[in-house]
């Protein structure tokens, strides 16, 4: 999976935001912390949700369980704005 190309991120210091571009239905800005900031990171290149989670666990001192739950509550808000490409 990976970032839509019609979705800019950017980076205001502590928060991270998500706008669209292009031709895509959402039509708003998603603004998120550091973690979900992580995570557009990641996405700019193909990748998993495993994969994913491993590198935040790498990252931030959390336990692999919060991770996951919330990289999969970021991906499944990215999806169903249609932000990822599978």
């Amino acid at each position: 999976m990976k970032l839509n190309k019609d979705f800019i991120t950017y980076n205001s210091g502590d928060d991270h935001l998500l706008v669209p571009s292009g031709n895509v239905p959402f039509t708003g800005i998603v603004r998120g912390n550091k973690t979900f900031g992580s995570v557009l990171e990641l996405l700019k290149t193909d990748t998993t949700e495993e994969e994913i989670i491993k590198q935040m666990a790498d990252r931030f001192d959390a336990e692999k369980e919060i991770i996951r739950k919330d990289v999969e509550r970021a991906l499944a808000e990215l999806k169903k704005i249609g932000a990822l490409d599978e």
